[in-house]
């Protein structure tokens, strides 16, 4: 990894960040290799720092439920992170991700439940097996693992409590589809089918059957055509309402939304074949849309 540059000093009066938490929850997001490091580079820098500390809550939850291990180990590991919730919300946080929380918390009034939302969200990946029974069910899940972080966002950029909630539950559900589509064959490896039983059925694939049999089912396409038009009516959700307030604030946002869209693109143009080859965009690509959009 390349040295990092120093984070940018608070503007005069704003409390000093506790320094090696920032760094700690900003080298999580620079690991990563995500977009969301690029948009969030956009930031000014007490938003960015709450936007990497955020981030780095929600790839510490996800690694407990993804990594390799017990259910009940997982859950163990889940229900201690909702303790040092608990913590910092008390002012006596523990952990350097949560610590690097305290001052974003406390600035931008983040709300609790969300925080808590997400590790429910993540408890639901602790199964040996995840189904959704039905269409209710994913979007429960998508509030939890998707909307709560774009809640968790809206503060953070300091966008007005309307549309802010309105313009998170849009496109946290247009991420999260998106991802669904975009991972399939990965989530398969791990016995996890987020693909809604009720649509399943509907498209005459076996709802019980294992993900992978799923999967190879001819009746996978119909079903993903229904996942992208929802998601599809997610993003004009999204933009409906971003253009009602204005996109400065939402920069960060909006970098990801049309990396997310794109690959939506993609993922269709691709069919659903062919879960082996690849989408995404490259380096190059999400530059060239951070500059863009970056400069709203």
């Amino acid at each position: 990894m390349t040295a990092e540059r120093p984070l940018s000093a608070p503007p005069p009066g704003q409390a000093v960040a506790d320094p090696a938490p920032d760094r700690h929850v900003r080298n999580v997001v620079a690991r990563s290799g995500t977009s969301f490091f690029m948009g969030m580079r956009v930031l000014p820098p007490d938003r960015r720092r709450a936007m990497y500390a955020i981030y780095a809550f929600c790839r510490e939850v996800d690694d407990i439920a993804d990594e390799p291990g017990q259910p009940d180990d997982k859950r163990a590991a889940l229900a201690e992170w909702r303790e040092e919730i608990a913590r910092l919300y008390a002012g006596r946080p523990a952990r350097p991700t949560a610590r690097a929380l305290l001052q974003p918390v406390k600035q931008f009034a983040l709300p609790q439940e969300e925080f808590l939302a997400v590790i429910a969200g993540m408890e639901t990946d602790t199964a040996q097996a995840v189904r959704m029974q039905g269409v209710d069910d994913l979007m429960d899940y998508c509030r939890k693992v998707a909307v709560a972080v774009g809640r968790l966002s809206v503060c953070a950029f300091g966008v007005p409590a309307r549309p802010g909630p309105q313009i998170a539950d849009a496109l946290g559900n247009a991420f999260q589809l998106t991802n669904i589509l975009r991972d399939m064959k990965k989530d398969a490896d791990m016995n996890r089918l987020y693909l809604p039983g009720d649509l399943l059925k509907a498209h005459g694939v076996a709802a019980d059957a294992p993900p992978h049999s799923v999967l190879s089912d001819p009746g996978l396409a119909g079903v993903c055509a229904e996942l992208v038009t929802m998601a599809r009516a997610q993003y004009a959700e999204g933009d409906r309402l971003l253009a009602q307030t204005g996109q400065r604030k939402m920069r960060a946002a909006v970098i990801m939304k049309e990396v997310y869209r794109r690959t939506l693109d993609r993922l269709e143009a691709r069919g659903w074949q062919r879960l082996d080859d690849p989408v995404g965009l490259s380096r190059a690509q999400k530059v060239m849309l951070a500059l863009r959009y970056g400069l709203l």
